[in-house]
């Protein structure tokens, strides 16, 4: 088990298999030592976090929604370091997009959630560059999506 895994477990969480694309994608993409990520959906599974972010889920809820976005795209970067999260030098950037309704701003802290699960795994090089983007939709009505781009060692 690698010291990613290891941190991960002590913080109750275990990596579910990497989700299959939904349409005409693959999940990850390297290009020399970068690694980009397709955009993780907030689904686990329970069946995911789906709704309007300041509609019909809150804030508190977004960010768990963004939390499970990070989960996947930490299933996906072990399959894309052969199995070896070690393998991962930096997260470089987060893309964070929030299915926000029309008077919610708080789409930062909705993706702290994901942001703070990358600290929480890799220490100072989950630290990384972001975006964080209020939508109209999101793909299958999830409430939060979020892409990387990572290094490998």
């Amino acid at each position: 088990m690698s010291k990613v895994e290891q941190r991960l477990a002590e913080l109750g969480i275990t990596l579910p298999e990497p989700v299959a694309p939904v349409a005409n994608y693959v999940t990850f993409v390297q290009a020399g030592n970068l690694v980009h990520i397709s955009g993780q959906i907030s689904l686990d599974a329970s069946g995911g976090v789906k709704g309007t972010v300041g509609v019909d889920v809150d804030l508190e809820t977004a960010r768990q929604a963004a939390r499970i976005c990070g989960i996947n795209l930490l299933a996906q970067m072990k399959a894309a370091a052969g199995g070896d999260l070690d393998r991962v030098k930096r997260v470089v950037k987060l893309g964070g997009f929030v299915q926000a309704g029309p008077d919610f701003i708080d789409i930062p802290k909705v993706i702290n959630g994901c942001s703070d699960l990358m600290v929480e795994a890799f220490g100072d090089a989950g630290r990384h560059a972001r975006s964080a983007v209020g939508v109209y939709k999101l793909p299958l009505g999830f409430a939060v999506e979020v892409d990387a781009v990572v290094e490998l060692a």
